[in-house]
């Protein structure tokens, strides 16, 4: 049966194994949006926990996350449902299996960067964020046209939701070391491609920089 696979630890990449970015586009706290990408039980688990890349993908994504929201940027989720029938898991199954259940322990977001009150939970049905969600329309509606992006799995959804992002005119910003995938090498593909054909590769350490330190007053 298709699923997720084990992960063998891998490192995070650094900043000098980063692909050179074809747009220099800067991130503007009042036109960016934080999304954190599955970071649901059901997915972490398939990585060894106290390892790299997933000790540094929760340490990275926290730190994002309480910047952002402290700095008025808001923060959007994508969560799959879990229990979805056949019809609602359309081809993934053939990919993937039947994924996750209903069960609360696989579907919840794991505690370091739980959603709180004032935040954005999407359910996710297929690979992108955009796809039968009102991810766009609340981007629009508030203004927004800047999506950075922290999570799993980055040659899947992520990728697809960076590509996705692109084509709706919002800048997608790929934050290498906090994002996480089964292999390096798949890693490495992502950020490959969002650097050279649809967004800003870019670090935590790197966009903690660009952000301010407090909130405007």
């Amino acid at each position: 049966m298709a699923g997720i696979p084990y992960i063998t630890p891998y490192p995070m990449p650094d900043v000098g194994e980063l692909p050179e970015n074809t747009a220099q586009w800067s991130i503007d706290p009042d036109r960016a949006v934080l999304l954190l990408h599955d970071m649901q039980h059901f997915f972490l688990r398939a990585f060894p926990r106290g390892e790299a890349p997933v000790t540094d993908l929760l340490r990275n994504a926290r730190a994002l996350r309480e910047r952002c929201a402290a700095l008025g940027v808001p923060v959007a989720y994508t969560a799959q449902p879990g229990g979805m029938t056949e019809e609602q898991r359309g081809l993934l199954k053939d990919f993937w299996g039947p994924g996750m259940t209903t069960d609360e322990d696989q579907r919840r977001v794991v505690d370091e960067v739980a959603p709180g009150p004032g935040d954005l939970v999407l359910t996710k049905w297929r690979y992108s964020a955009f796809h039968r969600s009102p991810l766009l329309r609340w981007l629009r509606d508030r203004g927004r046209d800047q999506l950075i992006i922290a999570g799993v799995y980055a040659h899947v959804g992520i990728l697809m939701t960076a590509n996705d992002a692109f084509t709706q005119d919002v800048q997608p910003f790929l934050v290498a070391d906090a994002i996480a995938d089964f292999t390096a090498e798949e890693h490495h593909l992502a950020l490959r491609y969002v650097a050279r054909r649809c967004g800003v590769v870019t670090t935590a350490k790197q966009l903690l920089a660009d952000l301010p330190q407090e909130a405007r007053t």
